[in-house]
């Protein structure tokens, strides 16, 4: 299967790479430590379209598509993970649930506005009782007349208090199947509505220049027409949705590796130790090595799986594998840059610092490594 990028996509590499480092490079250090979002730095990303890219024209998108999305998410991941992280959650968790499910009315109210970046979406799902266990869900809205009445928590919602944040999609038990089990809903909340309260920013040990809260509604009513798709068709919706968001995170978990590489190289050619640089000494060279090989592998795996997705054939188990692996690289990579940086490696100066508080959130985030072996499992024919 030939990965190479199409003139096309290799145009928005490297647009999206000099983007990176001409304008998020210098800035984004001090927002990091400030634990500030950089609404500057995503104004410019929703001008270029990035918000966009892979959704049709009709809408305010770019018309491209998720192999597209992918590319620029390394490419931003390379120089940081928060810029990252809001790109990909406001793409695959924000607007992608309203693109896919979506009424014609409801793409066209709220797509163009989240394609421009103006505004920007969130995906309640995560619960503070029920992580893994996303059937567990236990925030539950009721039908009154022409409303829906939601009451519940979610907790490690991204990009759902910021600014600009327009409206979070958010799953709920809306009855009870004839065996007992929930239907879970997915109901569109606008950001503002009575009772909707957004925490205060959590305090966390990487992504500090994204935006992460926990939500709380309190007798929250929305229109009925904010249901998303079919009523008790929500379970089945996040699981699609959280099977292209690996695909997304697999590639920023990539672009995170390869960002290691890059400045592991550019350091070990700088520093010099005992008379030479310590890029000259074989042991530090093979750490390079290992670390470029896993790079490369992983951002094979998110193409293969991206590609499959585009080409509407199977991609569960790719996705899976291609988010396990990269997450691990991620933190290997992170580990060894850090170890090859020596104490530089843990001031928070350096970029391989931000990559190594930033890396061990890729293997929790949109289904843990235990939960992806659990997949690959499946889809190899075991059960349980």
């Amino acid at each position: 299967m030939d990965h190479r990028l199409s003139p096309e996509h290799e145009e928005l590499r490297r647009t999206v790479e000099a983007f990176a480092h001409d304008v998020v490079a210098p800035k984004i250090g001090d927002f990091y430590e400030r634990h500030e979002f950089p609404y500057e730095i995503v104004r410019e990303m929703g001008r270029m379209g990035l918000f966009g890219l892979p959704f049709p024209e009709e809408y305010g998108g770019m018309g491209g598509d998720y192999f597209a999305l992918g590319i620029a998410l390394e490419e931003l991941a390379r120089v940081d993970s928060s810029v990252a992280i809001t790109l990909e959650a406001g793409v695959s968790l924000g607007a992608m649930p309203l693109h896919l499910f979506g009424t014609e009315e409801q793409k066209r109210q709220w797509l163009p506005k989240l394609c421009s970046g103006e505004m920007l979406g969130a995906f309640g799902l995560t619960e503070p009782d029920c992580g893994s266990d996303a059937g567990g869900t236990r925030t539950t809205a009721v039908r009154d007349g022409d409303q829906w009445v939601i009451n519940g928590s979610k907790c490690f919602i991204t990009n759902s208090g910021t600014d600009i944040t327009g409206l979070v999609t958010v799953t709920a038990v809306t009855g009870r199947k004839a065996d007992g089990r929930p239907l879970i809903s997915s109901i569109i909340v606008p950001s503002g509505t009575p009772g909707f309260t957004v925490a205060a920013p959590y305090s966390k040990v990487g992504w500090n220049a994204s935006d992460t809260r926990e939500l709380s509604f309190s007798d929250v009513r929305v229109p009925a027409v904010n249901l998303l798709g079919e009523e008790g068709r929500g379970y089945a919706q996040f699981l699609r949705i959280l099977d292209e968001g690996r695909v997304a995170i697999s590639a920023l978990a990539t672009g995170l590796a390869q960002g290691c590489v890059d400045e592991s190289v550019k350091y070990a050619k700088e520093r010099h130790a005992f008379g030479k640089p310590i890029g000259a000494n074989q042991a530090i060279q093979f750490k390079i090595a290992d670390m470029e090989t896993r790079a490369h592998m992983a951002r094979v795996g998110w193409r293969d799986a991206a590609s499959r997705l585009v080409a509407g054939e199977p991609f569960k188990k790719e996705a899976a594998i291609a988010k396990l692996y990269s997450s691990t690289v991620a933190v290997d990579n992170a580990r060894e840059a850090t170890q090859i940086h020596g104490g530089y490696g843990f001031m928070n100066e350096y970029p391989v610092a931000r990559m190594w508080r930033d890396s061990k959130i890729l293997e929790i985030g949109e289904g843990t490594s235990e939960v992806q072996r659990m997949l690959i499992a499946r889809e190899l024919g075991f059960a349980g």
